[in-house]
């Protein structure tokens, strides 16, 4: 028998972890609105929750633990950022990666190793370490406040981003140069990590090509949507955490694995699977920054510490800024950069504490440099917003959407047969349409025509937010089953009134309902084809191409007025009219003038009278 201790300790862990669960939801819950409401943005209404919640309250004290799990925020991050990114657009930006983001790393880091030497706080080798570690910027931080301000895709934002990526692929050898700074125990260690990182890069690269559309597209067939969830979770965390093993970030193997998937038509289902996730855990991440701040640390070393941050972060402003003039930056985007990227990383952390452990540096000294950096954070919402002072009024630069379709003026839900010839017209007239379907055969099917479509389920809103109905100017829906495309039709007009909805019905009774409702255009399927169709069975018949066409338009003339008389009165005014003036079943003829026998009676000759109603 266990001693009663063990048995209330045993107990009490689970309510533990309950009630901190709460804790942290509850202050995501109330820092973000207040905070977004007074324009400080939620990234710093996060970071005061935790510093309330934890040093304040001392509500939650294991902050460094929830932030190692928290990290999957980042790690989800950069997933759906790599889903945004084709790999042709990655080549694109190759320059700014490894020009810019390596200038970057190093200008800043001989800069700020000098100012760690002349500080008289560190020898040279810790002095290295903390110059280039504090060289790094928070990727979550600064993705978060892109994201928020919605400049990812600016100009400046895919700039930052290149800075940040290339940080997150320093890791490697800045841990490496740590071994060397150790005295090399184990003169091999650095070039077999070497070696193990670019394996595993390779194998994601092999991975992501060859095996994970298949995963996706067998998943698919199933049509078990949780089974589709599960997945999403499980590339984006094995990605990480064999990367992880490599020596790599975390963030970085969801990253690749997120490029590989760019281009896959299951894209779009993807992101939306992931961002509910990424959401909370980011905040999550956020609110343990602040558990972690150490206020007695703060308090005791207050004077290097109020020094030491905003000189870091203006050393580190001003290459920035500078090296992105040199580049080719407007004077304003450099600004936005300079001040977006001022504070020390996640990384950050990792080096100093292997740095303390190596012996590079004193264990106390390591945790001032941690304490630094996640104060250089706190400040970095604020100096981004201060930064709007600096701006010239230079003209943005924004960069193409290039989400293969994405983006586009037009949203196409459903690929069905109407969609399909509805997507030629507008293609062959030099329009991009964005086109999300469920079905995983079809989309098999139309990708050997030469057709990209993307797998999501259109009745979803975060579907649709993330392939792009935020950009589009009409939305078609070209779905088969009436109460599906009734979904769609109500969730478009309910989230994003202002745009335009063009309908395919599947019947009269159903284009009565959707005019109704107030969508913009709608046409029955079977009209047009009918149409054509009795056109040229007259033609066989003998009656002239020119007489046959005339009477096709006054049979939609007078169908046309019957169904507004329908919306207008109700289905049974048109049957009312119709029974009040009967029609004889006689063969249809040429009007004398093209439209008399609308202007006399709009329901004579219709022979869509009845069987459609």
């Amino acid at each position: 028998m266990s001693p009663p201790s063990k048995e209330i300790a045993s107990m009490s862990a689970p309510n533990a972890l309950f009630s901190e669960t709460i804790l942290l939801l509850g202050g995501a819950v109330v820092a973000a609105p207040i905070f977004k409401k007074l324009g400080l943005g939620t990234v710093l209404g996060y970071l005061a929750a935790g510093i309330v919640i934890g040093p304040v309250f001392h509500g939650i004290t294991d902050g460094e633990q929830i932030l190692n799990v928290a990290e999957l925020g980042v790690v989800f991050l950069l997933f759906i950022i790599g889903l945004e990114l084709k790999p042709s657009r990655l080549w694109q930006m190759r320059r700014d990666i490894f020009g810019l983001g390596a200038a970057q790393v190093v200008v800043t880091g001989l800069a700020l190793t000098a100012l760690a030497w002349f500080s008289q706080v560190f020898d040279w080798r810790g002095s290295i370490v903390a110059g280039f570690g504090l060289a790094l910027s928070s990727t979550a931080f600064a993705m978060q406040i892109l994201e928020g301000d919605g400049d990812v895709n600016t100009r400046y934002g895919q700039r930052s981003f290149s800075m940040l990526l290339f940080q997150d692929l320093a890791i490697v050898p800045l841990l490496a140069l740590i071994t060397i700074l150790d005295g090399g125990k184990g003169s091999n260690a650095p070039l077999l990590g070497f070696t193990v990182a670019i394996g595993a890069v390779a194998a994601m690269i092999v991975m992501g090509r060859y095996l994970l559309t298949p995963l996706f597209q067998i998943i698919a067939r199933t049509g078990a949507r949780e089974a589709m969830i599960a997945a999403a979770l499980f590339v984006v965390m094995g990605s990480a955490s064999l990367m992880q093993l490599a020596g790599l970030s975390m963030a970085m193997g969801a990253f690749l694995s997120g490029v590989m998937l760019a281009e896959s038509s299951y894209r779009h289902e993807l992101e939306a699977d992931i961002e509910p996730f990424r959401g909370v855990l980011l905040a999550i991440f956020f609110i343990a920054v602040g558990l972690s701040l150490e206020l007695d640390v703060l308090v005791d070393n207050a004077l290097f510490i109020i020094v030491t941050v905003p000189i870091v972060m203006a050393v580190k402003a001003i290459i920035i800024y500078g090296l992105c003039r040199i580049s080719g930056s407007l004077h304003d985007d450099a600004i936005r950069i300079a001040f977006l990227l001022p504070q020390g990383g996640e990384f950050g952390f990792v080096l100093f504490t292997t740095a303390g452990t190596a012996g590079l540096m004193s264990t106390s000294t390591a945790s001032l440099l941690v304490a630094v950096v996640t104060l250089s954070m706190a400040l970095t919402p604020i100096g981004s917003a201060l930064s709007k002072r600096l701006l010239r009024g230079d003209a943005r630069e924004e960069l193409d959407e290039d989400f293969e379709g994405a983006g586009a003026d037009v949203l196409m839900v459903g690929f069905s047969r109407f969609g399909q010839i509805a997507a030629q017209i507008l293609l062959a007239g030099g329009r991009s349409v964005t086109v999300i379907e469920f079905s995983a055969d079809r989309i098999r099917q139309a990708s050997t025509f030469g057709f990209r479509i993307y797998f999501g389920d259109g009745t979803r809103k975060d579907v649709l937010r993330s392939a792009g109905i935020d950009r589009a100017k009409i939305v078609l829906v070209c779905t088969q089953k009436k109460e599906v495309t009734d979904k769609v039709v109500e969730l478009v007009q309910a989230d994003y009134p202002h745009t335009r909805l063009y309908v395919r019905s599947y019947d009269r009774i159903h284009s009565i309902e959707l005019r109704n409702k107030g969508v913009d255009y709608e046409l029955r399927e079977t009209l047009e084809s009918g149409l054509l169709f009795g056109r040229r069975t007259l033609e066989a018949l003998g009656v002239p191409e020119v007489d046959a066409y005339e009477i096709g338009e006054d049979i939609r003339k007078r169908d046309e007025a019957r169904l507004v008389l329908q919306v207008s009165e109700g289905l049974q005014a048109g049957r009312d009219m119709l029974f009040s003036h009967p029609v004889r079943p006689e063969p249809l003829v040429k009007p004398k003038r093209a439209g008399d026998a609308f202007e006399d009676d709009p329901l004579a000759g219709t022979a869509d009278a009845t069987a459609d109603a």
